[in-house]
C-alpha cells in the first residue's frame, strides 16, 4: 500500500500543539496517510495503536465536523479498523468532543506532550560515567534488538515504520561494558527535535542508561539546530515521566483519545 506524505512544513496547521503532533505524524510514519478537510487518515498495520490514529485539525463548525468525522469513520471502515482519534485541547474544534460522544465515541488513555530547550537538557543530563553511549544516523540491527526485546509486538512492522521515516533522524544506545542495553532515536525538524523510542533492558534500568541517552540525542539536537526538543509519555508512566522532568521536560499539553465503540 502506498503513502501519501500529505503537506508540507510550511502549510502545516497553525499552532504549536497542531505543528508539534503534525511532526510527530512524520516522524512515526504510517503506512499510509490522507487528507480530509485538514484532517490525518492514517492506517499502520502491525504498529503501536495510536500511529493510526486521526488527527481532527480542520473543521470548525458541527456540519463541517460531521462531514470530517464521516470521512474518517468511513476510511477506517474500509481498512478493517476501528476508528481513534486524537483529542488535543486547544487544537480539536470545540464540539468535535460532544459530537464523537454522541456517536459513542469512548473516552480512553490520558498521554502528556512535553517540551525542553535542548540546552537545558544538555545541562541536566548526565555525561561519562560507566555508560557508554554510542550514536549513528542510521537504523541498525543492533539497536533495532535492544528495542524490540522491550517493546514487542510486531517487529517487521516496527522496521517496516522506521524505514519510513524522511526527516533527519539519530540512533543513540547505551553500552554497559560492550553490551547495548538502553535506545532512544531522534529526528530533526524546523528547529525541533522528537523523541522516540526509548526503552531500557529490565537488567540495566536504575543505572542512568534513559537520560544518557537523552543526553547524547540532546547534543546531537544541538549540532543539527534543534534549539527545542519534544516527547510524549503516558502519565500513569510515571517512571519515565520523573526522568524527563529531571532533564528539563515539561508539559505543554495533555491529550487523550476518543475510540468508537
Amino acid at each position: 500500500m502506498g503513502r501519501n506524505r500529505g503537506v508540507g512544513v510550511a502549510e502545516e496547521t497553525t499552532g504549536l500543539e497542531a505543528g508539534l503532533q503534525e511532526r510527530v505524524a512524520r516522524a512515526v510514519p504510517a503506512e499510509h496517510t490522507e487528507r480530509f478537510g485538514g484532517w490525518w487518515l492514517r492506517h499502520a498495520p502491525g504498529c503501536s495503536w495510536w500511529v493510526a490514529s486521526v488527527l481532527p485539525h480542520g473543521g470548525t463548525s458541527p456540519a463541517e465536523l460531521e462531514e470530517r468525522i464521516e470521512a474518517a469513520e468511513a476510511y477506517c471502515a474500509a481498512r478493517g479498523v476501528p476508528t481513534l482519534v486524537q483529542m488535543t485541547p486547544g487544537v480539536f474544534a470545540e464540539p468535535l468532543d460532544r459530537l464523537l460522544e454522541a456517536r459513542g465515541y469512548e473516552r480512553q488513555a490520558s498521554v502528556s506532550f512535553q517540551i525542553a530547550q535542548t540546552a537545558d537538557v544538555l545541562a541536566r543530563a548526565p555525561r561519562g560515567g560507566a555508560l557508554q553511549v554510542r550514536l549513528e544516523e542510521r537504523l541498525t540491527r543492533e539497536w533495532f534488538d535492544v528495542l524490540q526485546s522491550v517493546v514487542g509486538g510486531d517487529a517487521e512492522a516496527r522496521w517496516k515504520l522506521v524505514q519510513r521515516v524522511e526527516e533527519r533522524a539519530a540512533y543513540a544506545s547505551v553500552l554497559l561494558g560492550d553490551e547495548p542495553v538502553g535506545v532512544g532515536r531522534a529526528v530533526v525538524e524546523t528547529g525541533w527535535a522528537g523523541i522516540y523510542n526509548m526503552a531500557t533492558l529490565p537488567a540495566a534500568r536504575g543505572k542512568g542508561a534513559a537520560s544518557t541517552v537523552l543526553g547524547a540525542l540532546a547534543d546531537w539536537a544541538a549540532v543539527n539546530d534543534a534549539e527545542r526538543m519534544y516527547l510524549q509519555v503516558e502519565h500513569e508512566n510515571e517512571g519515565a515521566a520523573r526522568i524527563y522532568e529531571r532533564v528539563g521536560f515539561s508539559e505543554l499539553t495533555p491529550f487523550y483519545f476518543r475510540v468508537r465503540a
